[in-house]
């Protein structure tokens, strides 16, 4: 948007703060290449359109605003004299295109000095050449910087992750292993007794009888019911006393294992009933065997569904064979997350799931939402932890107007509000040295905002902190390029 051009004046405009240091030959210049322009009350430059203009304000109101989502959030509203705004970068040589990083209006009749982003790039080259060099190495180098310590909290986070899906293998992979070798031993025993049953004085259909039994035995240990600890123990006295009774061997050590196979009294009178009595001893011993392969072949599968699991988190989280941009469930992912960093929350930390399953899936760009959470949770659970004692992340999910929320709130000491302006800026972080970086929320920020359009914002007092992050439910423009660190 162009205003009206007025008269440049090389005194009014060395008056500036920018200029005052000037040259009469350079003022001469600026007033020959630039002019002076009034904007009404309205937009000077929109945020993403090509920077073209140099602004520096004379006389007026300015207010610049950065987009969050489909909102202007005002970030700055002066009426200083000389403060500036537009084409500030121009002067780099990278050849890169140019574009406005905020909007710019003004809230009444405003004069500026306008100077296009080429003549401001060629003044400042051949009146300041040291000054552009050492500008240029500040905002290369920080950029350099970014990039080498966002890789860095990236592999902090990936070595944070990878010690908790290491154990949360561990566990399973330990419980089957141990289950194989008891089945082996097991398995073993039983061979022995089927030889000893064998060989013994028992009729064909005696051994039928036998037989089917283990089989509806195996069946019954399949649907076992879930029992609690006094009904378990009452169940294990009963079934005792009756192999007591009964004349069987070592019944206290048998009962257990029946119990918890779903055998009960009932059953083992079924059992007496179809066997001799000179062959019950040898068929509970036999049918001892079954449960309790049954029971090891049980937690085995458990154990390697588990690894399974395990797995099929971490490849969704990773989100390494799927498409960068696609329509998913924020609670698959949250989901995934949250195991990868079981390991790393311990028990300290009680991690409360509050979901609406009932909002619709939504397009984003899962790998980098779970950068998000994996951030967020992190910090959450060091909170927590740098309170000394037991606390509590709830996660929660629902929908505010027209966009999804996912909350993440930690019961931890809170965020003081003389810096919680400042979390989100780059290199901005309260934890010792070598332990954060400072980037996590500003990468998290850039994602949510920049990338999906959406926003993210705390609330803390000491004791309730939320992250909340706000999505939107529909597509926008897909951003052809992944956020991996700060530009």
């Amino acid at each position: 948007m162009s205003g009206r051009v007025m008269p440049c004046s090389p005194e009014e405009v060395g008056a500036l703060f920018l200029f005052e240091k000037l040259t009469a030959e350079q003022l001469g210049r600026l007033c020959s290449e630039g002019q002076v322009e009034l904007f009404d009350p309205g937009p000077v430059y929109a945020e993403g359109d090509p920077a073209t203009c140099f602004y520096v304000m004379i006389e007026g109101t300015v207010v610049l605003s950065r987009r969050v989502g489909a909102d202007d959030v005002e970030v700055n509203r002066t009426s200083q004299s000389g403060v500036y705004s537009g084409a500030m970068q121009a002067y780099l040589s990278d050849g890169e295109p140019r574009r406005y990083l905020n909007s710019m209006r003004v809230t009444e009749p405003t004069r500026f000095f306008v100077l296009s982003s080429d003549s401001f790039a060629a003044f400042m080259q051949e009146y300041f050449p040291m000054a552009v060099h050492l500008l240029e190495g500040l905002f290369y180098g920080s950029q350099t910087t970014q990039r080498a310590v966002g890789q860095r909290e990236r592999l902090l986070a990936l070595g944070s992750l990878s010690a908790g899906l290491t154990h949360e293998l561990n566990n399973p992979a330990a419980a089957a292993v141990r289950a194989t070798s008891s089945l082996r031993d097991r398995v073993a025993h039983m061979r022995q007794k089927l030889g000893v049953i064998a060989s013994g004085p028992y009729h064909r259909d005696a051994l039928k009888s036998l037989v089917d039994i283990q089989e509806r035995t195996a069946e019954r240990v399949a649907k076992s019911p879930a029992l609690s600890p006094l009904e378990a123990s009452d169940r294990e006295d009963e079934l005792a006393d009756w192999l007591d009774d009964h004349g069987i061997q070592g019944g206290w050590q048998i009962a257990p294992t029946f119990v918890q196979g779903g055998l009960d009294v009932d059953w083992l009178e079924q059992v007496a009933a179809a066997v001799d009595a000179e062959m019950l001893q040898a068929a509970v011993g036999w049918l001892n065997y079954t449960v309790e392969t049954e029971l090891l072949m049980t937690e085995i599968e458990d154990s390697t569904t588990r690894i399974s699991h395990l797995v099929g988190a971490a490849k969704q989280y990773s989100q390494l064979d799927r498409a960068p941009y696609q329509v998913v469930d924020v609670h698959e992912l949250l989901d995934s997350t949250l195991l990868m960093l079981s390991g790393k929350m311990g028990s300290r930390v009680k991690v409360v799931k509050d979901y609406d399953r009932s909002l619709p899936r939504i397009p984003a760009y899962p790998a980098e939402l779970n950068q998000v959470w994996t951030n967020l949770i992190d910090n959450a659970v060091s909170a927590i932890n740098s309170a000394g004692g037991d606390g509590t992340l709830t996660v929660r999910t629902a929908q505010v107007h027209d966009r999804l929320l996912v909350e993440f709130r930690d019961t931890g000491p809170g965020v003081p509000a003389e810096i919680r302006g400042r979390i989100f800026d780059p290199f901005f972080t309260t934890k010792p040295v070598g332990e954060g970086t400072g980037l996590g929320l500003d990468i998290s920020w850039r994602i949510v905002v920049n990338k999906h359009h959406g926003d993210l914002k705390v609330e803390s007092v000491p004791g309730d902190t939320r992250f909340q992050v706000l999505l939107p439910l529909t597509a926008a423009d897909p951003d052809p390029e992944p956020v991996q660190e700060p530009s």
